[in-house]
């Protein structure tokens, strides 16, 4: 008998927990990991592939708050404020 397993995707957005009041979406997307340099940032939010709470952002300098949801590809993630 074979088993498949197949890896489901959650539907929660994964948290990024910055220390500072906000951060700008080029600079989100690197510290996320979703890319690996601020130019492909740059043309993945131009191209209009870069999502902010469900809506679609064109503008890489865009302030992103604790709450605020990225969404790239497959992925989602979720600002989350600094707790100390």
């Amino acid at each position: 008998m074979k088993v498949r397993v197949t890896k489901k995707q959650s539907d929660r957005p994964i948290p990024v927990t910055i220390t500072t009041e906000f951060i700008r979406l080029q600079d989100f997307l690197k510290f996320s990991d979703a890319v690996s340099s601020g130019g492909m940032a740059k043309n993945f939010v131009q191209n209009g592939q870069v999502t902010v709470n469900g809506q679609v952002e064109l503008r890489r300098g865009r302030k992103l708050y604790p709450g605020d949801v990225v969404g790239f590809g497959p992925n989602r993630w979720q600002v989350a404020g600094y707790e100390a």
